[in-house]
């Protein structure tokens, strides 16, 4: 940590001397007035450690320490990692000396470990859990220049969670919050008029806790120390609070670096609708189901044409049905992970070079995971790390993002795409995109999920994925336009429908892909398509077919798809700012998967318990999109006609709102 201290100096006093002039120009040696409130964000790692005994009726007590460190798995994206948001008051005296009050909260990655004690049949586990924490604290310190050193205390919350059960799977679980207090030391240095990078270290104490698990009846006592190092970024409001609220933060950016972020919160509901019977992966009716999330872009540009880009993220709430119901499902921002509590998560760390190789030269605008610059028509750019497949290919100016566009999942991506990706969307991997006039070509390969569906990508990289993409760039009466066409191969341990289908009628069991799995390979291809037509009005359409014999690897059970729609921006009505979009979608199955569906099989989105009456999942989605200060509104509404392609359910009505902000 103390290497990533000395980082994070040398980053940001090379910031502050190279900074654009419209963020106003602090040097390590200019006076900074630190009066005002704030708002910030951080990153933290975390140690944590627990003294506990434990009673229970007709046991021996026992007692022992729990370690609620655990390291960095970049394959499954645990560790005792935490990120969390902030805001306070500063007050700066006239002998340059700083008292302030501040308040945080922070969500953790996996603060949590495990003890093996006696229970009523034998061995069990205890699992302790920080959930969330958060801290009030005054500070005072000492301002020389643009630093800010101080020493800070207060009170301190956690929200925990124990386990208690068999080893391998925990069954009794109980809540508490714990009261503490907290100190710390820390060092703030000014980047620019608004921006502020901080490093502290906090020791976090709690007392003795006492619970009760309802199920065994036995009573947990224990204590709770967390100690964690800092690192963060603070936005100081001075005199603009009102524009602030207007306009959105500035975002922070240089020559070298740049610092972004976003929130978006999604609210759906799915109406009631006819469902004579339901599975274990049925859309459920008159249900409505919230997520919400934000994320930091910190980029970072060590020469020409080089990018180094980290995208901390919070994340919490469910899709329908916990992200089930339907394979063109309603929400892209939907993960297949839901969580109730909030929690933090890296989906994004990876670098880009991007090589000019000559023609016309064109200015490039500063955006999300993008520094400002300029490029040229001909040229070649190399991405590696971890990312989305779909950042690099399928992409589409109208339907893509699932927090500004459409929200279905097989409106913004071509449906049989199934792409490589864990439980959240993002993999480790490589790919190539090479700029030739009107003509681009692209090719990567990805990392696959350990099992299909899961959140744990293959450290061994054994099972992977080849993605190749030709686009072609187009003007028809001047107006732009580009087709492309993208083919997937993965090569994994999957399993054949109709090999579960048969041992499901050996057996009298449902049929169960996961017990026919074999290395082999599943391919497809897709047609992307998008067309200006006026400058207020764009079209789009996607096509694409997969193998239909094999389980869906990681993306959605989809083996046929036909996607068109269209944007429309208000300006006819003098609504220049606002979006209209209206899409159509046609999503269908192999006759193999029907049958492995009807035998009682689950997809990866889909299994109602039987499909006697298979049909075309067919989808109609609209929204509409407008300015309210500096966030964008969003009312949203999709009509499912045969949801999971099942003539016997629905036609579903699912009705949204989404609310978001960027800088």
């Amino acid at each position: 940590m103390r290497k990533a201290f000395l980082a994070m100096v040398l980053a940001a006093s090379s910031a502050v001397e190279g900074q654009s002039a419209d963020l106003g120009k602090v040097s390590a040696n200019t006076p900074v007035d630190w009066t005002g409130p704030f708002v910030g964000s951080h990153f933290a790692y975390a140690s944590g450690h627990s003294n506990f005994s434990l009673v229970g009726p007709g046991l021996p007590p026992s007692s022992g320490a729990i370690d609620l460190t655990n390291p960095i798995d970049a394959f499954k994206g645990t560790g005792s990692y935490a990120l969390g948001l902030g805001g306070g008051y500063n007050y700066m005296l006239p002998s340059r000396m700083v008292v302030g009050l501040e308040a945080d909260i922070s969500f953790p990655n996996t603060v949590s470990g495990i003890a093996t004690t006696t229970g009523v049949q034998g061995s069990q586990a205890l699992t302790q859990t920080v959930l969330t924490s958060g801290t009030l604290r005054a500070r005072v310190g000492y301002a020389p220049g643009s630093w800010l050193f101080y020493a800070t205390g207060g009170l301190a919350w956690s929200y925990d969670e124990a386990q208690l059960g068999p080893v391998a799977a925990p069954e009794d679980t109980t809540k508490t919050t714990r009261l503490g207090t907290v100190w710390g030391v820390g060092a703030e240095l000014a980047l620019s008029n608004n921006w502020s990078a901080r490093f502290e270290y906090l020791s976090t104490n709690f007392g003795g806790k006492e619970i009760v698990f309802g199920g065994t009846a036995q009573r947990l006592s224990s204590d709770l120390a967390v100690q964690t190092a800092r690192l963060g970024v603070n936005y100081r409001f001075g005199e603009e609070g009102q524009r602030v609220l207007q306009d959105g933060l500035t975002p922070f950016e240089t020559d070298r670096f740049a610092l972004h972020g976003q929130t978006t919160y999604l609210q759906q509901y799915a109406a009631p609708f006819r469902s004579p019977y339901i599975g274990t992966n049925s859309l459920i009716p008159n249900q409505t189901r919230q997520t919400w999330d934000v994320t930091l872009y910190a980029g970072f540009r060590p020469w020409s044409g080089g990018e180094v880009w980290i995208n901390p993220e919070i994340d919490q709430g469910f899709g329908l049905s916990s992200t089930v119901g339907g394979p063109g499902f309603p929400s892209g921002e939907a993960y297949k992970v839901g969580a109730a509590v909030p929690y933090a998560r890296i989906p994004r760390a990876f670098f880009r070079q991007t090589f000019d190789l000559g023609g016309e030269t064109k200015k490039i605008d500063a955006d999300i995971n993008q520094f400002a610059g300029s490029q040229t028509s001909d040229r070649l750019i190399l991405t590696l790390g971890k990312f989305a497949v779909t950042d690099v290919f399928d992409t589409n100016k109208y339907a893509h993002d699932p927090r500004k566009d459409f929200m279905n999942w097989s409106v913004v991506d071509t449906g049989t795409f199934d792409y490589a990706a864990d439980a959240w969307g993002f993999t480790y991997g490589a790919a190539v995109e090479w700029y030739k006039g009107d003509w681009t070509f692209r090719g990567g390969i990805f990392d696959l999920s350990r099992v299909p569906n899961s959140t744990e990508l293959d450290p061994s990289f054994s099972q992977f994925q080849w993605v190749g993409e030709i686009e072609h760039r187009h003007e028809i009466w001047g107006k732009k336009g580009k087709v492309a066409v993208t083919a997937f191969l993965s090569r994994g341990r999957m399993g054949r429908l109709d090999e579960a289908v048969t041992l499901a009628r050996a057996t009298g069991m449902p049929a169960d892909v996961a017990l026919v799995r074999r290395y082999q390979s599943r391919a497809g291809i897709g047609v992307n398509l998008e067309q200006e037509i006026t400058a207020d009005l764009g079209v789009f359409a996607r096509a694409g077919l997969a193998d239909g014999s094999k389980e869906a690897y990681e993306f959605s059970d989809i083996d046929s798809t036909f996607a068109a729609g269209l944007s429309l921006t208000g300006s006819s009505w003098n609504r220049p700012n606002d979006t209209f979009g209206l899409a159509g979608v046609v999503n269908g199955i192999s006759s193999a998967r029907q049958a492995y569906l009807d035998a009682g099989g689950l997809g990866i989105l889909i299994g109602d318990g039987r499909l006697p009456n298979a049909g075309l999942e067919k989808i109609i989605e609209t929204y509409y999109s407008l300015p309210i200060w500096s966030w964008r509104a969003t009312l949203n509404y999709q009509l499912v006609t045969n949801p999971a392609y099942n003539r016997d359910r629905g036609p579903a009505s699912i009705f949204g709102i989404r609310m978001r902000t960027q800088f």
